[in-house]
Parts: structure tokens; C-alpha cells; sequence
């Protein structure tokens, strides 16, 4: 390619705290009706104080601490001023310049060391509903969704195709979930996604001179579509020497195209200054090494850990530490498995090849399908007719009484041999090699 894409990314998730960034309503409005979840605080009334959420700023510290980045000891809040119709405030709470995490990074499969800019901690925005009322098409806003807090992470514009991309936001989903500070789920809006895409002759290591942001993205694959075409778009105006425009555009997947939205702002753009009704925050190191302690084993650690521990080969590790649920379920498995002699192997291949459902499957319940069916395929067939013959020879009345009609002489036989194999065969086996040696 005579172009070399340079992209970078910034990446909106809601974390799942029960109240909103600086008020006590309640943060899950998906389903609710409109406006139901606001106050005076959230719909930025005249004289109503904002009070930071302790969880979410912690929690924002988490996801920073698990992008290897940097907790700064002094951050703050800032006033990002711009109008639009679901700021009820006229500016959004957010922060520029000191923000409670930066200088971090993320390594993709390959290798690559992606650097991660900033983490900074947000309030959310009110939603607009385009819809028809009485024959006109209007634009509603709904505020239960304003003030929910709201995590930025930035990278560094250190992508250079859709795949790198994509490997790294199914990494920061995965990593959040595993710290279970948010769901995010990209169909309820809960994680966005904005590439910022530009092209540079090969060879070039200076920056381009614009960039294009994708805003509002909400699928992987879209992503890539998305990127892929403004690579093309791109390329196309620069061979004809046209600097593509500096703005913000929309992916439109009906079309597979994106679209022209508005002129991209500079940050000077929205005029940032330090929130007053706000005090700076001045962090002690012990108490970020307490909000440290907090995090759990990560995505890359407890897949190491799984290979070395358990033997396991990468592939089916990968699988098992894909989702915190799924993993943990795998280890209670095996540690009611060892009592059973079941190498952790061959639990692991059960959940991956028979798509064990840990919803509706206990681990103990898993273990016993296995060892019934471990323990009959483990006895040899003459092995099991053997002892058979040993308990009708030792049993001849039984033996004739059953030859005599007696059913349930059968079953004192089925329970004889059960004894004897100590439960290493299918009692219904059993019944059916005794009827064809009694026939």
C-alpha cells in the first residue's frame, strides 16, 4: 500500500455502579421509562452540587492499574463546554489535564506494545430518540442515561490496520468484565467505540495533518468495516491531492459507508477549565496500593497459569479464561475432580467440546457425567463378563429362580455384580449381559 494507516482510539464504557457519577440516582436506566431516573443534579438545575461517586473513581483506577498505566498522586475534574441538546448542563464533568490514570499500554498477540494516553473518569449524557409524533419527525431526549459514569481510555495513534484494532478492544471488553466494573455490552450502548483515522505516505514517521473520527460505534465488526472504508475513502482524495477533511463522521451500516457529521473540535475547542464546585484530589500512596489489592488475576495471567498448572495446550486455555465465569467454574470443577482421580485435562475438553452449560450444569454435576462414562469405557468388556459368571456361579438358586420366572431374582443378580465392579459399569449394561448368559 502507498498509504500507511495511522489510527487510535478512544473507547467509552459505563461502569455498572448502582448510583450515577455525582448524584444517588439510580445508574440502570436501559429499559426504564423516560426521564424517570434524573434530579436536579443529573438535568444540571440552578444551584444543584455535584458529589463524586468514590466506586466509580476507584473502579476507574482499577481498569487504569490493569493498562499497566500510571495513578498520578494529584488529579481533578474539568469543565468540557459545549452545547448540545442531551447536555442539560451546557458542559460535561470530565477531565483534560490531570486525569486519575495515563501512561499505560496494552500488547497485543504479536507483540505490539499499543500505549494507552489516559484513563479518565466522565459523566454521560442524556439520549436522543429521533421519532414521528402526530405526522412530524421530532428529536426526544431522554435524561435517565445523564451522569451515569462514564470511563474514557485513549490510546496512542499506534494502529495501523482494522485487525490490531479489533484484538484490542475484545482485550479491554474481556479486561473489564474480568474487574466486573461494567458489562459492558456494546448493544445497549454500555462500551462505544471512536476510531481516529488518518494516512501517511510509507516511509513517513511524522503525524498527518487531520484526522477523521468515527463516532458512536457499537460492534467489533463494524469497526473494521468502518476503518476499512475510510482507509479507502482516504487514500482516493490523497491521490488526488486532497487533504481529507478534518471532521467527525457516523458509520452507516445499511449503507456500509460512513458519513459526514460535523467539523471535529480541538480541544481548545471547549474551552476546559478545573471544575470549582469540585477540589482536586491529592492521593496518599498507601491508599492507591489499597485500591491495587483489588484486582483480581487478569485475562493474560490466569491463561498462563492455566497452561503451567493444569498441562493445558494454549488453544483450550485461551477458551477457558475468555470469560471470569467460565474460568472459575473450571477450577471448582477440578478441585471436585481430584477426589475422583479426573485429570483436569479431561474436564477441560468436556466444557469445550460438549458446550457445557455452567448456568444450568453444577461443577459436581459435571464431574459425575464424566466419571460414569470415564469409569465404563475404563473396564474392559471381558473384565466385566468375568465377574458376571463369578456371581451366577456363586448364586445357582437365584440363578433358577430366575430361570423360573422370578424377575426380581434378576435384579438381586444386577446388584450382586454392581457390588462386585464398584460402580465402574452402567447397571442397565448389566442387566443386559446377565439376560443374554442366563438365556
Amino acid at each position: 500500500m502507498y498509504y500507511q494507516p495511522v489510527i487510535g482510539l478512544e473507547v467509552h464504557v459505563e461502569l455498572k455502579t448502582k448510583s450515577k457519577m455525582f448524584c444517588t440516582c439510580s445508574a440502570i436506566y436501559f429499559g426504564q421509562k423516560p426521564n424517570t431516573q434524573t434530579c436536579p443534579v443529573c438535568l444540571g438545575l440552578p444551584g444543584a452540587l455535584p458529589v463524586p461517586n468514590k466506586q466509580a473513581i476507584e473502579w476507574c483506577m482499577l481498569i487504569g492499574m490493569s493498562l499497566h498505566c500510571e495513578i498520578p498522586f494529584l488529579a481533578k475534574f474539568d469543565r468540557k463546554n459545549y452545547f448540545y441538546p442531551d447536555l442539560a448542563k451546557g458542559y460535561q464533568i470530565s477531565q483534560y489535564d490531570e486525569p486519575f490514570c495515563q501512561s499505560g499500554y496494552m500488547v497485543l498477540s504479536s507483540g505490539k506494545r499499543i500505549g494507552i494516553r489516559r484513563a479518565h473518569m466522565e459523566e454521560d449524557t442524556g439520549k436522543l430518540l429521533h421519532e414521528t409524533v402526530d405526522g412530524k419527525k421530532v428529536s426526544l431526549i431522554d435524561f435517565n442515561r445523564s451522569g451515569v459514569p462514564l470511563v474514557e481510555i485513549v490510546t496512542e495513534p499506534h494502529f495501523t490496520n482494522a485487525v490490531e484494532v479489533k484484538e484490542y478492544l475484545q482485550k479491554l471488553q474481556q479486561i473489564v468484565r474480568y474487574l466486573a466494573v461494567a458489562n459492558a455490552d456494546m448493544e445497549k450502548g454500555e462500551m462505544r467505540l471512536e476510531p481516529n483515522i488518518s494516512l501517511r505516505k510509507m516511509g513517513e514517521t511524522e503525524l498527518p495533518g487531520y484526522k477523521v473520527e468515527v463516532k458512536n460505534i457499537n460492534s467489533f465488526s463494524f469497526v473494521e468495516k468502518a476503518i476499512t472504508f475510510e482507509i479507502a475513502r482516504q487514500a482516493k482524495l490523497l491521490d488526488t491531492d486532497t487533504l481529507p477533511v478534518q471532521e467527525t463522521r457516523g458509520w452507516d451500516e445499511d449503507q456500509k459507508l460512513t458519513v459526514s457529521q460535523r467539523n471535529k473540535e480541538e480541544a481548545a475547542d471547549y474551552r476546559y477549565f478545573p471544575e470549582p464546585d469540585i477540589p482536586p484530589f491529592v492521593w496518599e500512596k498507601t491508599y492507591i496500593e489499597q485500591v491495587r489489592k483489588q484486582l483480581p488475576e487478569l485475562p493474560e495471567a490466569k491463561q498462563k497459569r492455566f497452561n503451567a498448572t493444569y498441562s493445558l495446550p494454549g488453544y483450550n486455555a485461551e477458551i477457558l479464561t475468555r470469560e471470569r465465569t467460565v474460568a472459575d467454574y473450571f477450577e471448582e470443577a477440578v478441585k471436585i475432580g481430584k477426589i475422583h482421580a479426573i485429570e483436569a485435562k479431561k474436564i477441560a475438553n468436556w466444557m469445550i467440546n460438549k458446550k457445557i452449560d455452567i448456568e444450568t450444569v453444577l461443577p459436581a454435576t459435571l464431574i459425575k457425567e464424566i466419571k460414569s462414562v470415564e469409569v465404563v469405557e475404563e473396564l474392559p468388556e471381558d473384565t466385566l463378563k468375568k465377574i458376571i459368571n463369578n456371581v451366577i456361579d456363586s448364586h445357582g438358586k437365584v440363578v433358577t429362580d430366575y430361570r423360573n420366572g422370578k424377575e426380581n431374582a434378576l435384579m438381586f443378580l444386577v446388584g450382586q455384580v454392581m457390588k462386585e465392579v464398584k460402580g465402574k459399569a452402567k447397571a442397565e449394561t448389566v442387566r443386559e449381559a446377565l439376560i443374554n448368559l442366563l438365556k
